[in-house]
């Protein structure tokens, strides 16, 4: 495929096999496979809209899969599934569902014992789940979506804003967030929670 990746701050590379998982093969270029993707969250968006998600199925390994599958689906094979290979970013490939179950049974006696504020609890799922990186793309946008569906579901609150900007390109915004990120990954969640409402 003639398609160049071109890779921005904190974006993890996929390899060739993973690319070869494009179901779309005359898009051109990054701008359009960037379309294709925004077209299938929106539609993925507009799915969760429409429902109602209890937390014994949000914080299932079985929705993380499908909210993956809905998000990429129509653009990628590999949607929904874990990735078989090591990115610069994650856990092992073979701890995946190791690390997530862990993190899923965290969720739900956070969610149980009120252990942290709503936002909270939304927001360190989030973080968790995009250090364990379960799939080979999407990881980012697939932690926030789940944010809000945990937010706005679970909780009745209202979804984060994210910094109202677009994440998935370089700028200010997408340079906060990672920042956020990295303080979170010391255990300080202060300013991604800051940026989640920003």
């Amino acid at each position: 495929m003639g398609l160049d990746f071109q890779y921005i701050t904190g974006q993890t590379p996929l390899d060739e096999e993973e690319i070869e998982g494009l179901l779309i093969p005359a898009i051109a270029t990054r701008g359009e496979l960037d379309e294709f993707e925004q077209q299938n969250i929106e539609n993925s968006i507009q799915w969760t809209m429409s429902r109602s998600f209890k937390p014994e199925f949000v914080f299932t390994e079985d929705f993380m899969r499908l909210l993956h599958k809905k998000m990429y689906g129509d653009v990628w094979s590999w949607a929904g599934e874990f990735r078989k290979t090591n990115k610069n970013i994650g856990v092992d490939r073979l701890q995946i569902p190791t690390d997530l179950r862990y993190l899923l049974d965290d969720a739900k006696y956070w969610h149980e014992n009120n252990t942290f504020s709503s936002d909270e609890i939304a927001i360190r799922f989030k973080h968790r789940i995009v250090q364990i990186h379960c799939f080979p793309n999407g990881n980012g946008r697939h932690s926030r979506l789940i944010a809000d569906i945990i937010i706005e579901k679970i909780y009745q609150r209202p979804v984060f804003t994210w910094g109202a900007m677009n994440l998935t390109a370089e700028g200010a915004a997408r340079n906060e967030y990672i920042k956020a990120l990295r303080a979170a990954d010391k255990g300080d969640y202060l300013l991604l929670l800051a940026f989640a409402r920003s």
